[in-house]
């Protein structure tokens, strides 16, 4: 198939992949904003895509963002690969930092008191893991499900995150957004104009070449009503 992998990759270097691409994160991020220009649509759609992408990538949607910025984008219109492609916002590099900012304001916002650091957040998502991992298998054992921690969880890192994340998120989309329509009409400018500048030149070439074959070729037809060699017949007096 053209575009299957030949060497199939395992599912550790998948997940390699997504921490840490092969090529580093500056080579993705070029890549993205490559096919981000490449996209064949208006660029008030891809701008609308990039916002919806963009904002859904800073939201705490752990496996649900592609499917979040596809269905914002369709509901706003934009276009729906610019969307996916805008959710790479959110990776190992940036998210950190975002998240114990938007964690720390959605704090303020709510008026929580509880101490925030770095490593508070981390033990907060480890125990909400550990007990959905509990609760998982509590359903096919003798076990009770437990879920205090899911609930302090909930209240004390999720809802600030998603509050906290839901203003600087639309700030920066919008940003986003009309920092994309410029670039993108400049892009798709100056690809028609070197397009129609090979085009150009292939025309010129085309008349030049039959310009230089019309005088041979000419020279080759017979005149109607005379055979080849024969001498043409004397004006009329």
């Amino acid at each position: 198939m053209v575009f299957k992998r030949r060497d199939r990759r395992g599912w550790l270097a998948w997940v390699r992949e997504m921490f840490y691409p092969t090529g580093g994160f500056r080579r993705a991020t070029q890549y993205v904003i490559h096919r981000m220009r490449r996209l064949p649509d208006r660029p008030h759609r891809i701008a609308r895509g990039v916002f919806a992408g963009s904002l859904i990538g800073f939201l705490p949607l752990p496996g649900l963002q592609f499917l979040g910025a596809w269905g914002l984008a369709w509901a706003m219109r934009g276009n729906v690969l610019a969307a996916l492609l805008a959710t790479f916002n959110s990776n190992p590099i940036t998210t950190p930092f975002f998240a114990v900012g938007a964690i720390s304001l959605g704090h303020w916002m709510l008026g929580i008191d509880t101490p925030l650091s770095a490593e508070a957040i981390g033990d907060g998502f480890a125990r909400a893991g550990a007990e959905l991992w509990h609760n998982f298998l509590a359903i096919f054992g003798p076990e009770t499900m437990h879920w205090d921690g899911l609930a302090q969880f909930w209240s004390d890192i999720y809802l600030p995150y998603f509050i906290g994340a839901l203003g600087p998120g639309i700030l920066l989309s919008l940003i986003c957004y009309y920092i994309t329509i410029p670039l993108v009409e400049a892009y798709q400018k100056a690809r028609a104009a070197k397009f129609k500048e090979r085009s150009d030149k292939r025309l010129l070439l085309r008349e030049k070449l039959a310009a230089l074959a019309l005088p041979r070729d000419a020279a080759k037809t017979p005149v109607l009503g005379t055979k080849e060699g024969d001498d043409l017949p004397p004006p009329a007096p």
